[in-house]
């Protein structure tokens, strides 16, 4: 079941609703939408539990405003879903820039009808260096992806899903995960790049006291691993749990192993 739920005046957001029992939202990464979580939404419902799979803002089925691209009105777009379908004793899972994402939900909205979280290869605690943030790449690093997604964007993602995984996907399968990335707008595409730059997820992290899972390929060249035993430093009850054979694409690289992972931490 598909709904368009209104999270402001005008601008509706897809979120795909499958099975029943608890509900497991996730949250897509960059520049992709919810159809990336296909190997979780194929399992999940037959363990008796509800995929709840949101597209952002601009990527996706869902609307393509010109502006609320940062982790603030992402979180209130969260929240207006868990409204909407009246959601409660929900887990939430972020992938990627869905893990700030979800971070921030936690600490803006309180984690509201949310017990669990699930961290997966996020970019987070902050996905750029500062002067005070030794990991991640330089700020410059994604003006030039901004840059390239101006100049050529089929080009640019081509080159972006290249760098996704360890294990070499097969050419249809390399074809199908770059046609998400081209149905996203791509003044989202590019503002939301702009977020990935310039947010900072540390002082967000304290706020989160539910039990989470941080899920991460050793060999991420998007997301360094490095980035989830620094995470699980300033998260209360969080165990990181290493991808020995994947990059930044776990989720399709190392599917069942995810999914067993996540099982064992819903039961």
């Amino acid at each position: 079941m598909g709904h368009y739920v209104e999270v402001e005046k005008d601008i509706n957001l897809f979120v795909e609703d499958i099975g029943q029992g608890q509900p497991i939202i996730f949250i897509h990464g960059w520049p992709v939408n919810h159809k990336m979580f296909e190997y979780q939404m194929n399992e999940l419902p037959k363990h008796g539990y509800r995929f709840i799979g949101i597209d952002l803002r601009g990527y996706g089925k869902s609307d393509r405003p010109w502006t609320g691209y940062d982790y603030d009105r992402h979180a209130d777009d969260i929240r207006a879903v868990i409204d909407y379908l009246q959601l409660e004793n929900a887990v939430l899972a972020g992938f990627s820039m869905g893990g700030p994402i979800s971070i921030r939900y936690m600490a803006r909205h309180e984690a509201f009808q949310i017990s669990k979280l699930i961290l997966l290869a996020p970019a987070a605690p902050k996905f750029t260096k500062s002067d005070d943030y030794e990991l991640g790449i330089e700020a410059v690093e994604v003006d030039d992806m901004m840059a390239s997604i101006q100049k050529d964007r089929p080009a640019f993602l081509t080159g972006f899903g290249e760098k996704f995984f360890h294990q070499e996907p097969s050419e249809p399968f390399r074809k199908w995960f770059g046609s998400l990335g081209l149905e996203a707008s791509a003044h989202g595409t590019i503002h939301s790049a702009k977020a990935l730059r310039d947010e900072d997820s540390r002082p967000d992290l304290a706020a989160i006291d539910v039990p989470t899972l941080i899920l991460h390929g050793k060999f991420d060249d998007i997301c360094p691993y490095t980035f989830a035993p620094l995470l699980a430093e300033d998260i209360t009850n969080a165990e990181v749990i290493a991808f020995e054979n994947s990059g930044h694409g776990l989720v399709f690289e190392e599917k069942e192993k995810v999914n067993s992972e996540i099982l064992s931490f819903l039961s």
